[in-house]
């Protein structure tokens, strides 16, 4: 009766054992299926953040060229109303300019003309002095 509990508990031991191993296999495979889908979810995961990574940096890039076009615009800009200006005022000399060198040249003119009417009047009058006495 002894050596058949023994064999009983032997055979339990045994298929217990066998179990444990089936179980541990099992575990094992499990653990191994579930390392397998973390990896595959940290590389996708690793790829969204990448790509997402890279659609910020071409975003930012974008905003940043922007940014200089719009600076470059502004100072184009700024720099046409400045060269408008310096033009504008250069102008306004430049017709001052010749405004005053007209009226000076004006100016000479009537008096060389009134000097030369002068001249004439005296003639004139010198002719008509001479006639008179001529007369």
């Amino acid at each position: 009766h002894e050596r058949e509990h023994d064999r009983e508990i032997s055979e339990l031991a045994a298929k217990h054992s066998e179990e444990m191993e089936k179980l541990r296999a099992e575990l094992q495979e499990e653990q191994r299926h579930l390392l397998d889908e973390l990896r595959q979810q940290m590389a996708a995961t690793h790829r969204a953040e990448h790509e997402q990574a890279q659609l910020q940096s071409q975003t930012l890039h974008s905003l940043e060229l922007e940014a200089l076009r719009l600076t470059l615009n502004n100072m184009h800009t700024s720099q046409l109303e400045l060269t408008q200006s310096n033009l504008r005022k250069e102008k306004e000399t430049a017709l001052m300019e010749l405004r005053e060198m007209l009226n000076d040249k004006r100016a000479q003119e009537v008096a060389i003309l009134q000097s030369r009417h002068q001249l004439e009047w005296e003639k004139i009058k010198e002719q008509c002095l001479r006639e008179k006495e001529d007369l």
